[in-house]
């Protein structure tokens, strides 16, 4: 992608052992981009890495973090201090659904830590480094449920919601100063996602192509709804009152909840 060619050649993914991120860290290395992959589990972390490594011949470096916590944040940073990342894709994050008050606070709080703590924290250190200094393309994750408020998954929609409002903010401040800042908002993915949160996915886009959309995109704009299932949900919701989308959301949710046995 010519539009990947300002940055420097190290990319940085969280989430990286599945899902989007994975999708995110093949596409990176597809670009000959050098890689350094962030999750919790050092296994899932090795095979994408041999994989990567194998197929593509890229330099691919692990780290096996719980970004949800803040020191391991700053374990990462101070060990990534030496690279000057060109892209940096913050896709770590998980969900919950049902009843407010069944949830367990620890997890909700958890969410919070994950979705949106360590996105303001991982932002503002990577930005701070890159500023003036090189061109970065800082893509975190909102979602279909970030635009508007969503009942029996309250926490993890407000949390989506404020990575949507910051990467706004971050988009029109940095514009034209070398950041480019991209929200990913997709609707229901087929990945390890559900089954976290207890949800039964029944209608969901494979991650696949995701990353190559996103990535196309960045420095363009600041928001995508990624594959075809996003852009149909979203936009048929978009014209509707933010009340209304909410109530219809309540019933996809509850649907999704007592197929998951929640």
């Amino acid at each position: 992608m010519k539009n990947l060619s300002k940055y420097n050649s190290w990319a940085l993914v969280t989430g990286a052992s599945d899902g989007i991120g994975k999708d995110f860290a093949t596409q990176l290395a597809k670009e000959g981009f050098s890689l350094y992959l962030v999750a919790r589990g050092t296994e899932k972390l090795e095979r994408v890495q041999n994989e990567l490594k194998s197929k593509f011949g890229v330099q691919v470096r692990i780290s096996a973090q719980d970004i949800s916590k803040t020191k391991s944040v700053e374990s990462l940073l101070e060990e990534t201090k030496d690279i000057q990342f060109g892209i940096i894709v913050l896709s770590a994050g998980f969900g919950s659904g049902g009843a407010f008050e069944s949830l367990p606070l620890d997890n909700e709080l958890n969410m919070i830590d994950l979705n949106c703590r360590s996105v303001v924290q991982m932002s503002n250190a990577f930005i701070q480094k890159a500023v003036g200094k090189s061109n970065l393309g800082l893509i975190v994750f909102g979602s279909l449920l970030g635009f508007q408020g969503v009942p029996w998954s309250s926490t993890y929609a407000a949390t989506k919601a404020f990575v949507q409002s910051f990467a706004e903010g971050l988009y029109g401040e940095y514009k034209g100063k070398g950041i480019d800042v991209l929200s990913v908002a997709p609707g229901p993915v087929a990945t390890g996602f559900g089954g976290r949160a207890s949800l039964k996915m029944g209608m969901s886009q494979s991650p696949e192509g995701i990353a190559k959309e996103a990535l196309s995109a960045l420095g363009k704009t600041d928001t995508i709804r990624p594959g075809f299932l996003s852009k149909f949900l979203g936009y048929s919701l978009a014209t509707a009152p933010r009340k209304i989308r909410s109530m219809i959301l309540k019933q996809i949710m509850a649907s999704m909840i007592n197929n998951g046995k929640k």
